[in-house]
């Protein structure tokens, strides 16, 4: 999931390339209690369902809801089969199993971003050396390969790597050991696995860079909704989120299928790129004031911002006290699943950092805390093992 520019520079500077009730106890609260609320903890154990009931939807899902960030992309290359089959087998509720791009022939395939340089061995297939190039999107430059530039056969001869190896250098073990899903490969996936299991898997698709893709005549919207269709997964309650950070992408989705949809938000200061495109004013800032979340209300389901719109940092990168944005968007009907979550101490508020190694874990559990308090619907983590616990000791007290 993600245009998330600062947290994407800051992941590239990271990797210098593109009962158990008790468990943790008081400790876990550690510093930046004072961001805690009690209300919180009461909301999140009166709407825990602790299972999946038909014919209510979205609202069946446990709360807080663990979504896993690209699968378990603390423990495997992303966006790949062996990262979202992890991450269902850890217990996650939600697999975020589809940032979606197409390839040169329309075909939907998953990747964090259409450049894939950073992702794939692409760089180790010469047959492949000239199709490196520079693309402006969304207004940033970038150099690279380009999934819109593959065919869906070429593609496939390619295998996914870690995308942040300094960080998570462990990860580099699995690299070349899958290949770059295909949508469709993703839903019989889910399919087969909600049959073994018994119970729907849910998953998230997030739509990425829409105008720019339509642009060039390889929309995603309608390829998305005729894929759900086919499987069945198009209905108000099917366990598909979808989501995008363009809220253009999102009403038109809208008008294309009837899943729970999901507005994604960055920084307050930015403007989603089809409000950009289209010449809209508006920044995050004004989509989250109550006029905002109201109208957004009126085509989608939930909100999904950056975590610092939840609780702000200060210049040191301690957190500070919650904004009213959670309040704001329940008032507007709307849940939210912010994101991302990550243990590693280089992504953690610097009130949980702990010692001096930037890749060593923080006080990942502490953090939870102090956001699960502040009435959140779910959290998007990129290691759903350790939201887990997190969140049943905040469920439990």
């Amino acid at each position: 999931m993600g245009n998330e520019k600062a947290q994407a520079a800051h992941e590239a500077q990271a990797g210098g390339t593109v009962g158990r009730r008790s468990l943790l106890g008081a400790a876990v609260l550690g510093a930046g209690a004072a961001a805690l609320a009690v209300p919180g903890t009461a909301r999140a154990a009166d709407r825990d369902s602790g299972g999946n009931h038909s014919g209510q939807g979205y609202k069946s899902l446990p709360v807080p809801t663990i979504v896993a960030h690209r699968g378990t992309s603390g423990y495997r290359p992303e966006h790949t089969l062996g990262s979202y089959q992890l991450a269902l087998d850890m217990g996650a509720h939600v697999i975020e199993a589809g940032d979606i791009v197409p390839t040169k022939d329309g075909h939907l395939v998953c990747r964090h971003e259409p450049e894939i340089g950073g992702t794939t061995d692409v760089s180790a297939h010469t047959e492949f050396a000239s199709r490196k190039t520079t693309k402006i999107i969304d207004g940033v430059s970038t150099t690279g390969w380009f999934t819109e530039d593959f065919t869906l056969a070429e593609l496939k001869t390619l295998r996914a790597k870690e995308r942040i190896p300094a960080t998570r250098q462990r990860n580099t073990l699995y690299d070349g050991r899958w290949e770059i899903p295909t949508f469709e490969e993703v839903l019989k996936w889910r399919a087969e696995q909600s049959r073994k299991r018994g119970r729907e898997v849910w998953i998230h698709v997030e739509t990425k860079h829409p105008t720019y893709f339509r642009k060039l005549g390889l929309g995603l919207e309608e390829r998305l909704a005729k894929l759900l269709r086919a499987y069945g997964l198009h209905k108000k309650n099917s366990p598909a989120f979808l989501q995008s950070f363009e809220p253009t992408s999102i009403q038109r989705l809208n008008k294309l299928v009837d899943n729970p949809l999901v507005v994604l938000l960055s920084t307050a200061n930015s403007r989603p790129a089809d409000f950009v495109e289209i010449g809209d004013p508006r920044t995050v800032a004004d989509l989250i004031t109550p006029k905002g979340l109201a109208e957004i209300a009126t085509y989608a389901q939930g909100i999904g911002p950056t975590l610092d719109l939840v609780i702000p940092k200060d210049a040191s990168g301690k957190l500070l006290q919650p904004t009213t944005l959670v309040k704001d968007a329940h008032a507007a009907g709307l849940i939210l699943h912010p994101y991302t979550m990550r243990n590693e101490n280089t992504f953690l508020p610097a009130d949980f950092k702990k010692g001096t190694d930037p890749n060593a874990y923080g006080d990942a559990f502490g953090a939870f805390q102090a956001y699960f308090a502040t009435g959140i619907d779910g959290i998007f983590s990129d290691n759903c093992d350790t939201a887990l616990l997190a969140r049943e000791d905040f469920v439990n007290g």
